[in-house]
């Protein structure tokens, strides 16, 4: 039976993919995570979800790998994680009363071949004040986080609604689709 290994360290990832119950090791993906020229949100999702996945399969040839890469697709322009305090202001002020498209893949790579899927989730942000953004910012500091929110956090209380067929997507690993890809790549799930 191959081992399941999830190509990342994010954290965020790790604790939902352990809601499958099934046991798995992480691995760092040394992967470039630069955009394009001209590449839409969605394609750099999906390429850099199959190229982490891929990445590591060829270390772990025997094992079942998942890779997953979120970008936050702003009026089609890719939103990088914020990294600071200023930049995590400045990008929830942009995104103040409109909304954002975020764009998560998966990919699974098992036996040489690798399948992956795309899930969209919409969010529309409220009209936010400078002060309430600056205090939220300051409370949960989500400078490691697509869109500089934590949905599953305080963030929520940036946003008038949250359009999605997944809710675990937002968080970074999209649980419906990777159970899926995972069943149709043979690994017994409940």
């Amino acid at each position: 039976m191959p081992r399941l290994v999830l190509a990342s360290t994010s954290r965020y990832r790790s604790e939902l993919l352990a809601r499958l119950r099934w046991p798995f090791d992480t691995v760092r993906p040394e992967v470039d995570e630069t955009p394009l020229a001209d590449e839409t949100p969605q394609a750099l999702a999906l390429r850099l979800a199959v190229a982490k996945a891929s990445t590591v399969a060829t270390q772990r040839p025997r094992d079942c790998v998942i890779g997953s890469d979120q970008v936050a697709d702003f009026d089609g322009r890719p939103l990088g994680k914020p990294g600071g305090r200023e930049a995590a202001v400045a990008q929830l002020m942009a995104m103040s009363g409109r909304s954002v498209a975020f764009r998560t893949a998966v990919a699974v790579a098992v036996d040489g071949r690798v399948a992956s899927a795309l899930d969209t989730t919409v969010v529309r942000f409220r009209d936010l004040a400078p002060g309430e953004v600056e205090r939220y910012v300051d409370l949960e500091q989500p400078y490691d986080c697509a869109g500089s929110f934590k949905s599953e956090g305080l963030g929520i209380t940036l946003f008038d609604a949250i359009e999605t067929g997944d809710p675990t997507a937002l968080v970074g690993l999209p649980l419906i689709a990777t159970a899926r890809l995972l069943r149709e790549s043979g690994l017994a799930l409940p």
